[in-house]
C-alpha cells in the first residue's frame, strides 16, 4: 500500500439513451468534473456507455428485438475511439477511471467492467460472469480469466458488477488477491426502492468481509426517460429508485452520505490505513482463514470457442540404404 489516503468519486447520472457519444461525452465531463475536486480515482455505473438495457425488464421477448439491436449498433468495442477517449482523459487528468460498457465482440454483447489506470493505461478488461434474470437475454457470459485485482495507481483495485456480488466466491477470488480498493456499480433506476436497500447491504458487507473499501456507482433516470422506455405507467415502476451510489470504509460506514435520486458525483477521502486497522481484527484470507479445510479453485484461463490443431508438415523422407541399381551406378 503506497498512498496513505486516496480521493475516490462515485458518479450517479444519466446516460443519453439515443447515442453513445452522447454518453461518452457525459463520461468525459464528469471525469473532468471530478478531476477538478481532485478526484484520483472515479467510478461510473454499470454498462453506462452506450446505457444499460432498461429496455429488457419491461419488454416481453417478441418486443425486445428492435431495442436488442439498436443497442448492438451503439455498443463499444474494446479497443476503440471511445474507449481511447476515456483513456485519454484518465491520462490527461492522472486519474484511474472505472467505466462500464457493453461491449460487443461479433456477434455477441457482454457486460463489461474496463479499468483505466491514471496513465491512460487498460489495466483490465471483465465481463460479468452470470448476466441477472432479464440480462440473460442481452448478454453472454463472462470467463474466470477476468476475477483480478490489479495494482493501480490508487491501490489494488478489484471490480464485479451488480449482483455478482451475491456469488460469494466470486468476491473471495478478489478478496484473495488482497483488493485495497473495490470498485463496483449496478444500473440504477430499477425494481424499485427495495433495490437501493439490498445494494447498501452488499456494498456495506463486502467492505467489511474484504477489509477493503468500496466505490460503488448506481445510474439514473429521468421522468422523460422513463416515457421513452415504456409508456405504461404500471411498468415505469419498475424503472424508478432501485439508486444507492456511495464510498463505504473497510469498517462498513459510509465516508460521506448515499446518493439515492437524482445527478451527482460523490466525493470522499479514503484512509488508507483503515484497510490495515480491519485486518488486523479479522483477515479473512490471512489469519482468519483456514485454507486446509476450506479453499477456492479459480480457472481463470480465457473461455475460448475454438481450439485448433493443426497439421504438421509433412517431413522429408529420411535417406535409406543404397538399391543394388544405386550401387551399380557408384561402381561405375
Amino acid at each position: 500500500m503506497s498512498k496513505t489516503s486516496v480521493r475516490a468519486a462515485a458518479v450517479q447520472i444519466s446516460p443519453d439513451l439515443v447515442s453513445r457519444g452522447g454518453t461518452v461525452e457525459r463520461v468525459l465531463n464528469a471525469i473532468a468534473e471530478a478531476a477538478d475536486k481532485g478526484a484520483e480515482l472515479i467510478v461510473f455505473p454499470e454498462t453506462f456507455v452506450p446505457w444499460y438495457p432498461y429496455f429488457s425488464f419491461v419488454l416481453p421477448p417478441m418486443l425486445q428485438g428492435p431495442e436488442h439491436l439498436r443497442l448492438y449498433d451503439e455498443a463499444v468495442t474494446v479497443p476503440s475511439a471511445e474507449t481511447r477517449a476515456v483513456a485519454e482523459a484518465a491520462r490527461k487528468r492522472g486519474a484511474v477511471v472505472v467505466l462500464g460498457v457493453n461491449e460487443r465482440d461479433h456477434g455477441s454483447l457482454y457486460n463489461t467492467q474496463l479499468i483505466f489506470d491514471a496513465d491512460g493505461s487498460l489495466k483490465l478488461k471483465r465481463r460479468k460472469i452470470t448476466p441477472t434474470y432479464h440480462e440473460r437475454m442481452i448478454w453472454g457470459q463472462g470467463d474466470g480469466s477476468g476475477l483480478q485485482v490489479v495494482e493501480t495507481a490508487v491501490g489494488r483495485m478489484g471490480a464485479l458488477a451488480c449482483w455478482e456480488h451475491y456469488n460469494p466466491l466470486a468476491r473471495y477470488a478478489l478478496m484473495a488477491q488482497h483488493e485495497e480498493i473495490h470498485a463496483s456499480h449496478f444500473p440504477g433506476s430499477l425494481v424499485g426502492p427495495v433495490f437501493g436497500e439490498q445494494i447498501e447491504v452488499t456494498m456495506r458487507h463486502h467492505a467489511l468481509e474484504s477489509g477493503c473499501f468500496v466505490v460503488n456507482a448506481t445510474g439514473w433516470l429521468t421522468e422523460e426517460q422513463i416515457a421513452s422506455i415504456h409508456p405504461d405507467p404500471k411498468l415505469q415502476k419498475g424503472l424508478r429508485d432501485g439508486c444507492m451510489t456511495c464510498i463505504i470504509t473497510p469498517e462498513g460506514r459510509h465516508v460521506v452520505p448515499p446518493l439515492t435520486s437524482g445527478e451527482g458525483i460523490l466525493i470522499a477521502d479514503l484512509d488508507m490505513r483503515l484497510v490495515t486497522k480491519r485486518k488486523r481484527m479479522m483477515d479473512s484470507v490471512g489469519h482468519y482463514a483456514r485454507p486446509e479445510l476450506l479453499h477456492l479453485v479459480q480457472d481463470a484461463r480465457p473461455v475460448q470457442a475454438l481450439h485448433q490443431i493443426l497439421p504438421q508438415p509433412a517431413a522429408a523422407p529420411a535417406a535409406g540404404p543404397a538399391t543394388s541399381n544405386e550401387c551399380e551406378a557408384n561402381d561405375a
